[in-house]
């Protein structure tokens, strides 16, 4: 695990002083406080940051191979690394280390471009070939770990982080307007785009290939279409069991200490299961609970992580949380690079770096829903088929109206319930692809409107853009496939990579091994959702593996009360971050929609959470990366702020 940064000049030039990659290294030493390396070639620089966790003597980045004609620098763990290195001996290849950057090279030297359908695992690497003077940028399938570049016509600048980018001279840091539309749209900011203007993601299963001044992207993998009608539900369980237990044993490989997380849902107990059977040792796990009356015992999953944990005789630890996360914001928003309306990232970073204490790997089960169906979006289509059955003028005239004046909360079990009652009836008589934007959209069109004081200028509709394209298959299919070209990479998997990476740990995902991602695209959504059940066979799968108060439990996000907190022990941080003086000075939202969206949030008449989160951490970003304050000084003045 590393953070890789480089320039190429296209012109063959010097693309600037050699001293430029010391500052872009040191921009993001967190990614690798083990080793840092630098290749300078005419026209190229190549720079990494390592975190030791393979070959920890031999693996010194950059990599070459014999002849010094080909160097790599590597983000990420190759799972495949063994069994290809060993492929390629017996081609001929002379391998220098045991680490699996090295597989990379003499891939490339084997298989050329197509060097990354070889590749298993997570990773963002750049080549180059010195002898045709071309250089590689390639991202991992599922875009596990994140890769920005910048293309100004003259030269190429790529990055494992934003912050290492806005290093290098030249590059200024301005807001993307599109971009800022997005974020307000999702939450969080789709690929291609960053929160910056110039700065983008390379997305998913793409290669950059940079020869001659020209650099073309293509995908090189895709989410498969064929569905394989041919077994049984008890033939996709024991495959799934297998190839499940196969993923996780190849992601155990670590010459460093190792654990896992713990929320006690299916997903990371299912991990931690499989740990379990192939460990020596009790398997260090770690999960988080919340302190305090505010939603806390909501979203308390601590009872359940301590029965898996008993179960399989692990290692258990555990954090309690208190509402008092204001001064870790704009540290944890610096580390993210952009602004984000997803309270895991806070979870995720203190159970992180409550981990990092006793390993530097860590197993996570992120990646479950997506593959098989976990979200209660996902029952949507199974609702309707019966809520459709009532008279329309009911529908229309009854219920809709009835939906308006539910109330809107995720905090409690009854308050939660009300809210998706009234998401589903509010947007039951919407086509297919509007329905499923009120799931996952923060703001919608018209609350957009309102909110922003400036047009975005051209309007992209990355969501837009993917539901097209999601093929003809039956709905849940076609919502699976949105979300992982989506929300996946660019929320779930980016917060992942961030958070543990500011605490310099490895976070593993085996539940999106590529066998067991292949698997899942191959199999009917019959078996993914059946009736009214989420994973349904996940759970048909560990079946005796894990008890059934365990496979069965209601599902959880993992997150925290933010909303409550929002109205209770954190309404200082935000009324002081979104103070009209601040709104109007940063000059980009309307003061009084703002206000009116705290409003109906502490009235409960709406669950505004992810709207205020949205609000507060792009002004908290943007004092950071637009108006070049430091994280330290913000939680300083937040601090003055709420106490005075």
């Amino acid at each position: 695990m590393c953070g890789i940064y480089g320039l190429l000049s296209f012109s063959g030039q010097d693309p600037g002083h050699p001293s430029v990659l010391t500052r872009m290294g040191d921009a993001m030493a967190h990614r690798g406080p083990d080793d840092d390396g630098e290749y300078v070639g005419r026209g190229v620089f190549l720079g990494m940051r390592r975190l030791a966790i393979i070959d920890v003597a031999g693996g010194h980045q950059p990599i070459s191979n014999e002849t010094g004609t080909i160097w790599v620098v590597c983000n990420g763990e190759i799972y495949n690394f063994r069994a290809l290195r060993e492929t390629l001996r017996g081609l001929g290849h002379t391998f220098q280390t045991g680490t699996d950057s090295e597989v990379v090279v003499h891939a490339y030297e084997q298989y050329g471009d197509d060097c990354v359908s070889h590749l298993d695992g997570m990773y963002g690497f750049a080549l180059w070939d010195a002898t045709r003077r071309r250089l590689l940028v390639g991202r991992d399938r599922l875009g596990i770990k994140p890769l920005y570049y910048v293309n100004d016509g003259s030269r190429l600048i790529f990055a494992s982080e934003i912050k290492s980018i806005l290093e290098v001279p030249g590059v200024n840091a301005e807001l993307d307007p599109v971009a800022l539309r997005e974020y307000l749209t999702l939450g969080y900011t789709p690929a291609p785009y960053s929160m910056l203007r110039g700065i983008r993601k390379l997305p998913p299963a793409s290669l950059m290939i940079c020869e001659n001044g020209h650099c073309d992207i293509r995908n090189y993998w895709k989410f498969s279409d064929t569905v394989d009608y041919s077994l049984n539900e008890q033939d996709w369980a024991e495959q799934v069991l297998e190839t499940f237990e196969t993923a996780v044993v190849s992601q155990m490989v670590s010459d460093v200490p190792l654990g896992a997380f713990l929320s006690g849902g299916i997903d990371s107990s299912s991990v931690v299961a499989m740990m379990a059977k192939h460990s020596t040792q009790p398997v260090k796990t770690y999960a988080i609970g919340f302190e305090g009356s505010d939603g806390a015992q909501y979203y308390n999953e601590l009872p359940f992580a301590r029965r898996v944990a008993e179960l399989f005789g692990t290692d258990h630890k555990e954090i309690l949380v208190k509402p008092d996360v204001a001064q870790l914001l704009p540290r944890l928003l610096w580390h993210m690079d952009e602004p984000m309306a997803d309270a895991a990232f806070i979870t995720t970073y203190l159970v992180a770096e409550f981990a990092r204490r006793d390993v530097t790997v860590i197993l996570s089960g992120v990646g479950g829903d997506e593959l098989f169906g976990g979200y209660r979006r996902y029952l949507g289509e199974y609702y309707a088929q019966y809520y459709n059955r009532l008279p329309g003028w009911m529908r229309r005239h009854v219920l809709t109206p009835l939906a308006h004046r539910l109330p809107s909360d995720r905090h409690s079990p009854l308050l939660n319930l009300s809210r998706y009652a009234r998401s589903f009836m509010l947007s039951n008589e919407l086509s297919f692809d509007e329905r499923y934007r009120t799931y996952v959209q923060v703001f919608n069109r018209l609350q957009r409107s309102r909110l922003l004081q400036e047009s975005c200028g051209h309007d992209v509709d990355a969501l837009g853009s993917v539901l097209s394209e999601s093929g003809n298959g039956d709905a849940l299919r076609r919502l699976l496939h949105v979300d992982i070209a989506t929300q996946l990479p660019d929320d779930l998997l980016m917060l992942t990579d961030k958070m543990t990476m500011a605490t310099s740990l490895e976070c593993r995902v085996p539940i999106l091994d590529q066998r067991l991602v292949e698997l899942a695209a191959r199999m009917p959504s019959r078996y993914k959702i059946h009736g009214r059940h989420l994973k349904h066979i996940l759970k048909v799968a560990f079946k005796g593996v894990l008890p059934d108060d365990i496979l069965h439990r209601k599902k959880r996000g993992f997150g925290a009360p933010m909303g409550a907190w929002l109205k209770g022990a954190l309404a200082p941080l935000l009324r002081s971050v979104l103070s009209q003086e601040s709104v109007q000075q940063r000059g980009v939202f309307d003061w009084n929609e703002v206000e009116h969206t705290i409003a109906l949030h502490e009235a409960n008449k709406e669950d505004h959470t992810d709207h205020l989160l949205a609000l507060m951490n792009f002004e908290l970003w943007s004092r950071m990366y637009l108006d070049g304050q430091l994280p330290a000084d913000i939680a300083l003045q937040l601090q003055d702020e709420v106490v005075h």
